[in-house]
Order: structure tokens, then sequence, then C-alpha cells
């Protein structure tokens, strides 16, 4: 699975780099066509306005334009003679109708006149001879080319891509959809892949936990069956403490789960009442100190907050002050070292600030601590147990007050967590 999946997404990506590619060659093709399919147009009105140039000369003349002579020169001469008579407001009008109907709908300039130069009085006011002629497009009226039509048209920037803007926006836009549709799929099987590997490590911390414990009471059982320790009272409480003492870390481990199970299904119910957190720190503090004299520590109490009362789920209050001071324990470096400090941020808040001075955290770990089953990398320290439930725990019930949590950490130096709740 680990070589398969990379090279899964190196043939999707080479696949999505070979479909732009075709989609920028078929754009520019498309431009092609459209750049052609322009002059095609332009060609196609101008032989509709010769057309309806000699059918109105047959018509002032009184000719039938099937059988008039254009082919001559006598009536070359004389059809540009009479052409004069014709009103520049009925070739103009001619001219607009002919690029319309042909998918042309800009504004132009047009003259009439014959290869030597010389105008005609039929031309648009507009059309201005040094120029516009280099640019315009020209179309013979007579079969000999002396005579022709000028056509100069006022083509906009781009206008052969906006002809085909929305077939080239379409294509743009379903590619965005396949590209995004990729990037989401493999973030979910990354995602997929991440709770995989988070469950597995969750499984063999849940059996290591348990296993312990369980081993722990089977030795102590196996002990009470000694004929040498039944008689014997001071052996057998030693013994049926043991096995009592492991009972109860056994029932915290699966409290610890229970309590994520319950925040699985947003089922969290907060009993609040006002708290005194100074006593809560406090008894927090007194539960841990024998654990932090076992390493050789100092747990330092700095309380100077003005105020100290909020509304909280006492329980659920002190059993996240327990677990951040549980981690800081189990983060620490001999000799430990734990602060704990409260203060008023302003008028309606309550801070508590718990500082450590254990391995510290990455960036990219404090990005996922508060996520469940996440356990951060200690590098040597192996002796870290647990499941990875404890901060996304923290997390929750400080969500569940309207609080705020905040983490400082500097990898070797220590961590420092902040809490912030509103007053009563």
């Amino acid at each position: 699975m680990k070589r398969v999946f990379p090279s899964i997404v190196i043939l999707i990506t080479l696949s999505l780099v070979g479909l732009m590619m075709l989609q920028m060659s078929w754009i520019q093709n498309v431009l092609q066509v459209q750049k052609q399919n322009y002059y095609l147009d332009l060609d196609n009105a101008y032989v509709g306005i010769v057309k309806g140039i000699k059918e109105r000369l047959s018509s002032m003349l009184g000719f039938n334009p099937k059988t008039a002579a254009w082919e001559s020169r006598d009536a070359s001469n004389y059809f540009w003679e009479q052409l004069n008579k014709i009103p520049s407001d009925e070739i103009n009008e001619l001219i607009k109708q002919e690029l319309e109907k042909n998918g042309i709908d800009l504004s132009y300039e047009f003259a009439i006149m014959s290869n030597d130069w010389n105008y005609s009085s039929i031309k648009s006011p507009g059309y201005v001879m040094d120029v516009m002629y280099a640019n315009s497009f020209h179309k013979p009226i007579t079969a000999d080319n002396r005579y022709f039509i000028s056509l100069y048209i006022n083509k906009p920037k781009n206008y052969i891509l906006r002809r085909t803007s929305w077939m080239i926006g379409a294509s743009v836009l379903f590619t965005v959809i396949i590209i995004s549709a990729f990037a989401v799929t493999v973030r979910t099987v990354f995602r997929q892949k991440q709770l995989s590997e988070i469950k597995s490590d969750f499984i063999n911390n849940m059996t290591h936990e348990f296993k312990t414990p369980l081993a722990t009471i089977s030795l102590a059982v196996d002990a009470l069956g000694n004929p040498k320790v039944q008689g014997r009272g001071d052996q057998i409480d030693y013994y049926t403490g043991i096995i009592r003492e492991e009972n109860k870390r056994m029932n915290k481990q699966v409290e610890k789960i229970l309590q994520a199970a319950q925040l699985d299904t947003n089922d969290l119910d907060l009993n609040l009442q006002t708290v005194d957190v100074h006593e809560v720190v406090t008894n927090a503090a007194a539960n841990i100190i024998l654990m932090v004299e076992e390493k050789h520590g100092t747990l330092e109490q700095k309380l100077m907050a003005k105020r100290w009362f909020i509304k909280a789920d006492e329980v659920h209050f002190s059993n996240i002050i327990a677990n951040l001071l549980d981690n800081a324990i189990k983060y620490s470096k001999d000799p430990t070292h734990i602060v704990i400090e409260t203060s008023n941020p302003n008028s309606k808040t309550m801070a508590i600030r718990i500082r450590d001075n254990g391995i510290g955290m990455s960036k990219e770990t404090i990005n996922h601590i508060f996520e469940k089953f996440y356990r951060a990398h200690t590098g040597n320290l192996h002796n870290v147990k647990g499941f990875g439930l404890g901060l996304s725990y923290v997390k929750s019930v400080v969500d569940a007050h309207q609080g705020k949590i905040k983490v400082d950490s500097t990898p070797g130096k220590g961590s420092t967590f902040t809490l912030e709740f509103p007053m009563t």
C-alpha cells in the first residue's frame, strides 16, 4: 500500500498534466478556427455587399442584374460613373445588413474607389485614407478589379478570443473542477491513511495500557493463592492493595475512552455552577506533588488573579486542569519544574497558565495536538503512555465553556498552555 498509493498519485498527476496540455492545444486550435471563420464570414459579407450594389445599380438603370455585362471594361466604367448616384446611406445600410447577417457586429468605415486611387463620393464620413487603407479589407466590385470597396472594421483587441470566450471558459471551468476533485480525493485518501495509522496506534496503546495492569493483577491473584501468603495478613493486604490500584488505573483508562465517545456524539452535558478556580488548582497541584517530587522537581503556584470565580462544570473543569498537569509531568525533563499561574487579562476574563520545562513541541505538532488520538513524537522519550485523548478532551471542554486555549512551545525548552474563561 505504501508503494501503490504514491504510484497512483503520480499517474493521476501525469494524466492531469497531459489533459491540461491537450486543453491548451485545443484552445489554440479553436482560436485558429475562429480566426478562419471570421475571415470566411467577412468574405461572405463582401459577396453579399457586391451583389447588393449590383442589384441596386441594375434597378436604378433598368437592367437585369443576371444578364448585365459586368465583366466588360466599358460596363465597368459606366457602372462606376453611375455608382456615385447611389446615396451613401443606402450603401452603408447594405454593408451593415450583410455584416450582421454573417455575425460581425462591429463598427466600420468604408470607401468605394478605383485602383488608380481615385475616390468616389461614396464613402463613410469617418474613412481616412492614410490611416485606414493599410488595415482595411478590399474586395473588387468589377471583374477586371479596377474598382473595389475598402472596408475598415474597428476590431477590438482580443476580438477572436472573445468570440470563443464561452468555450474557453467552460473548458477552464471543467478543468478546475477535475483538478479540485483530484485534490479533494488525494486529501481524503491521505486523511483516511492517517486515521488508519491513528487507529492502529490507538489499539496498540490501548492494548499496552490494559495489558500491564491485567498482568499485575494476574500476578497478585497467583500470589494470593500461594499457601505461604494466605497465612499472612500483611501480605494479603499488600496484594489486594495492588489489585485495587491496578483496577483504579484500568477504570481511569476506560473513563477516558468513554469521554472520547461522549464527545463524538456531542453529548457533553455541563452542570454549571460557581467554581473557585484557585481551590481547584490547589487541589490538582496537591494530587500530583508526589509525582513531581519523584522526578526531583518543583511545582510553583502563582495565584495572582484578583477575581477567580467562574461558571463551570466542576468535574470537567477539574479534569482539564489535572490533564494539563499530568501532561506537564509526562513530557518534562529531570529535574521537573512546573509553574501554575492565574491572572485577569481584563475585567471579564480569567486566565490559567501552566508552564513546564519539558521537551517542547514543533509548530507542526502544535497544529495537531488537539486532534483526537494524536500523539506527539517524543524522540528518545519512550516512557510516555496514553491514548492521545487528553488534549482533545481539554479542547472540547474549554470550547463548551465558551473559553479559549492557546499553546506556546519551543522544542527543547518546554510548553505553556494558556486557558481563558469568562468570569461570573
